[in-house]
């Protein structure tokens, strides 16, 4: 079902065009990866604004993290410098989904709802994450719901940083060994795409989450594109950036 209210987000008038990525999934002991989007917001973008659509991180454990020195503190900075000189757009993943307002605080990112109409030029793009609308995954829909409850969050938040760390680690050996076996994930259910499509006044969907980068055709004129998920230790490597323009149009821009 099709969210109640769906949040607009206007673009500058003087945009010419806005990057969107999701799916890095950054940590500690996949520096390239880092690296290659640490490049791309301070060094390569020429775009006027910059969309992370959720799993910017393989891990959140909450905003008390930045203050510690270590990675989340580096990314960070990064996304410090990087919102001085651009909008940057954060939406919640299915990883880092406790990231929270001191976040967006400390780093200039601006927190968007999920899903979000982006009305930009001649077009209005429909941005989510993505796993919504995997209808398909059951067991994860169950899941989602539980930790995307306030209450839930402000419990699992009063425990100290050191256990939700280890609890991070723990779902992510799972998620690991999940991939190990083999399992397949469900893919985005088109009707409910196409609900929420028409719920937003929107003709194209855009989304990650799924790490199946690709263009669908909906019918009726309505259309899905997937971002592409990041891994520069892959063979071969893995980063695209989907630039959208004022004119309506999309190019995928390969950064690996």
């Amino acid at each position: 079902m099709a969210p109640a209210h769906i949040p607009e987000l206007a673009a500058g008038p003087r945009w010419r065009s806005a990057d969107l990525l999701s799916d890095l999934h950054l940590q500690a002991a996949e520096p390239a990866t880092a690296q290659a989007w640490r490049r791309l917001l301070l060094e390569d973008t020429a775009a006027d604004a910059v969309f992370i659509l959720g799993d910017l991180f393989e891990a959140w454990p909450g905003d008390d993290v930045l203050a510690q020195p270590g990675f989340e503190a580096d990314c960070a900075q990064v996304l410090r410098q990087a919102a001085q000189r651009r909008p940057v757009f954060f939406m919640h993943g299915n990883r880092d989904f406790l990231v929270g307002e001191a976040f967006s605080q400390a780093t200039g990112v601006q927190l968007l709802a999920d899903p979000t109409v982006l009305a930009f030029g001649t077009a209005r793009w429909l941005l989510s994450h993505g796993d919504a609308l995997c209808l398909g995954d059951t067991e994860y829909l169950r899941f989602r719901a539980r930790v995307r409850d306030p209450q839930w969050q402000r419990e699992l938040l009063s425990r100290p940083l050191p256990e939700r760390q280890a609890l991070a680690r723990s779902l992510r050996a799972e998620s690991e060994d999940r991939k190990r076996s083999g399992a397949t994930y469900a893919d985005v259910d088109a009707p409910e795409a196409r609900g929420w499509l028409g719920a937003a006044h929107a003709t194209t969907l855009v989304h990650g989450h799924t790490h199946r980068p690709g263009d669908h055709d909906l019918g009726g004129g309505l259309r899905r594109i997937v971002l592409s998920d990041w891994d520069l230790a892959a063979q071969p490597p893995r980063a695209d950036v989907l630039r959208l323009s004022a004119d309506g149009t999309a190019r995928r821009l390969p950064l690996a």
